[in-house]
Parts: C-alpha cells; structure tokens; sequence
C-alpha cells in the first residue's frame, strides 16, 4: 500500500523527515529547474529514484490537482505510541506536552492544529482510531508537511488513553466553556501537559470532559461567541508554550 505526498512544501519536508519509508519522486515534465532541483537532489541524496511525467499524471497519482507538478510515492504514516512521545519529553528533558483532539474533523482542521502542533514543539498528538481522519495526504497537505516531524498516536479510547496519562503525572486541560472553565491568563499551563480540543461546535464529549484536571476558556471581546477548532487550539497551542518562556 502506498500514498502520494503532493505540493513542494509537502515533499520538502517529508523528503527531511525521517518518519515514513520513500519510495520515489514524481516531477513535472519541463518545470522550472531552479524550482525543482532541491527537491530533486534531496531525493537523489536519499536514494530514490526521481521520474518525469505530464501534470495529467501527477494528478491521477494525487488525486488532487493542485500537486505544484510535485508528487512523492511513500508508504503509509507510521502512526506512534503513547509512550513514544513520553520518550522523547525524557530525551529533550522537558516536561510532557501534548495535544488531544477530541473528534475533531476536516482535514483542515486537524492539518493546522498539526502545523501548529509541531511549530510550538509538542512532543505528540493523540487522535480518536474511529471517527476521525486518519493522516491522509491531504492532512499533510493541509499541516504543510509537519506531520512528518510529528508523534501521532491513534488510541481506541481517548478517555482511557487521558486516564494513562494522568497516572504518568502529567496535566490534562481540555478547551472548552462553562462554568468551571478558567479563562486564559488565570491559568499557570507552565506544567506536564496535554492540551485536549474538541469537535468543531459541540465541544469536548461529555466523558472526555469529565475526566480532564482542568476546563480552559478563551476571553471573547467581540460578537461573535467562539472561534473555530483549528484557531482556538492553536491560541492554546502558543499560550502553553509561551508559559515554557518559549523554550
């Protein structure tokens, strides 16, 4: 089973990576060499072959025509484990941070939280095995190559997997409204954390809620009453770091 990276950022990145097994490299025919000779030689450096072929090809291949005449044959990503990520905190030696999404969909969606994710350092993202996206090419498309410098774990139960980690003494903060959430600024996110965001609209399942040490709620000054999955968690995202001083 294959999949098919596309764009150039994309294959940037997955080309620097070393999170999945390559296959090969499919460029557009004719295309700008300035353009496509790093990609190219990163390929070359790797040892994968690099093939030539029209735009009509590349789109079959990435079922999406918006490839940038770029187009990387890899084998599925290569999903991680919990204890992974608790890994590579103790080899970083720094403290768990994480990011939960709770059924968040849209490849849009979760692509930006990846981005944002893997920008602000986490040391992993947790996502629902069922009925939520897997890492797709066009996730990655969307996260701009990031997940391929990321820990992504698929758990079967969310609840269970935020009970493992709680019991390894790390914070779970779910990003939600009500009456027990603390707005941003009140709370210290300087700690062993994993940051949980829910479904576009309905928010954190009410099991997932309950079982998280702390409800976190963004002020709102405007009209409007909330913003979207991917911004919201990605303010968070930022605001956990910067509690780090940045580091």
């Amino acid at each position: 089973m294959v999949e098919y990276l596309f764009r150039r950022n994309v294959v940037r990145e997955a080309l620097r990576g070393e999170r999945r097994h390559l296959r090969q490299l499919w460029l557009k025919r004719g295309e700008s060499k300035a353009e496509m000779a790093p990609l190219e030689a990163a390929a070359r450096q790797r040892g994968l072959p690099v093939r030539y072929t029209d735009k009509q090809e590349l789109t079959r291949l990435a079922g999406d025509n918006s490839h940038q005449g770029v187009v990387l044959e890899a084998e599925p990503f290569p999903y991680a484990s919990l204890e992974e990520m608790l890994d590579l905190a103790a080899q970083r030696e720094e403290r768990p941070f994480l990011l939960i999404l709770d059924l968040v969909q849209g490849p849009q969606n979760i692509g930006v939280l990846l981005r944002t994710a893997e920008a602000c350092g986490v040391h992993g993202v947790i996502i629902q095995e069922r009925r939520a996206p897997d890492v797709t090419p066009h996730v990655v498309a969307f996260a701009a190559g990031a997940t391929e410098h990321l820990l992504i774990a698929r758990e079967t139960n969310l609840v269970q997997a935020i009970q493992w980690l709680q019991q390894r003494n790390v914070w779970v903060v779910g990003l939600d409204t009500g009456p027990d959430a603390q707005l941003l600024g009140n709370l210290d996110l300087n700690m062993s954390l994993a940051l949980v965001v829910g479904h576009e609209g309905e928010g954190l399942r009410r099991l997932v809620r309950e079982k998280c040490d702390f409800i976190l709620q963004l002020p709102m000054r405007g009209q409007v009453e909330s913003l979207n999955a991917a911004a919201s968690g990605s303010i968070a995202l930022y605001a956990a770091w910067q509690a780090r001083g940045f580091n």
